[in-house]
């Protein structure tokens, strides 16, 4: 089963190391996904032409994931600035809020289309603006989306109708929040909806059914990427028709071998930005 990501890319500027590290919800999950399965993943995207897209396309290359219909542009690539608590949890300080990327917007053409419909699964989230695409999109393909904390009702009835897999980052809410949440947007259309808790775990529903994963105990130093490798875990195992514990429990593997190292991935490389962004 073949899964194309669409939509963001960064990279994420460790500021105590002065190191970039590639990352990006979409871009994350093709990767990690294209680790777990025999099938080559895909990415779309566009990347800007400084020396941070540069470390990021050599990255994509040498993970085999394929990007012959990836843009890039004039401009600078997305950029987060990261930090780090003693826990290892992740601190945003500053971004150039996506560069190029956000600015200019993917515009999918009949030959990304004709490109898309090669694939089983597409990826994206909300970080990727292209909520207009979705309800075309889904004539094609099933779409896995991140919503990440964005839990506004107006948005969720206009992206999960067009959503098969709906992932959301839940680590400040309750249970009953979370079952609140769950219930919601299966009225709106998403077959599956998982809620990821960080350290409490997570829970998914399918169809109302609910199941429960907790965290695989590690050694963390960064949780960085944690989410999206559980998302690509998951989904690996999953759409493949594996049992949904056994999909679960792949997903909270990954999660847990994220968290061993920094970035959402690795392929740190010093760099020194054209401008700080704090």
């Amino acid at each position: 089963m073949k899964l194309i990501g669409i939509g963001d890319n960064v990279v994420d500027f460790y500021k105590d190391q002065g190191k970039i590290y590639p990352g990006g919800n979409s871009l994350n999950v093709a990767v990690m996904y294209n680790r777990l399965n025999d099938e080559q993943s895909s990415y779309i995207g566009i990347v800007g032409n400084d020396g941070a897209a540069d470390h990021v396309l050599e990255v994509l290359q040498k993970e085999k994931v394929e990007i012959s219909r990836v843009r890039q542009a004039v401009g600078e690539n997305g950029m987060a600035v990261v930090a780090l608590d003693k826990d290892g949890d992740r601190i945003f300080i500053g971004s150039n809020r996506g560069g190029i990327q956000s600015r200019l917007g993917i515009v999918l053409n009949d030959r990304d289309l004709d490109y898309i419909r090669q694939h089983d699964l597409l990826h994206t989230s909300v970080y990727s603006h292209i909520e207009h695409n979705l309800q075309s999109l889904s004539q094609l393909i099933e779409i896995s989306f991140d919503f990440s904390t964005n839990q506004e009702e107006h948005y969720l009835q206009k992206v999960c109708p067009y959503v098969t897999y709906a992932f959301f980052s839940g680590s400040n809410l309750n249970i009953a929040e979370c079952h609140a949440l769950i219930q919601k947007v299966h009225s709106f259309g998403s077959k599956v909806v998982c809620v990821t808790r960080g350290e409490k775990g997570a829970l998914l529903s399918i169809e109302n059914q609910l199941y429960e994963q907790a965290i695989i105990q590690t050694k963390v130093i960064d949780t960085l990427g944690a989410g999206d490798s559980f998302i690509a875990g998951f989904l690996s195992s999953y759409v493949q028709g594996q049992d949904v514990n056994k999909a679960l429990q792949k997903g909270a593997l990954a999660a847990s071998q994220t968290c061993q190292d920094y970035g959402a991935f690795g392929y740190g490389k010093e760099y020194i930005p054209d401008h700080m962004l704090v």
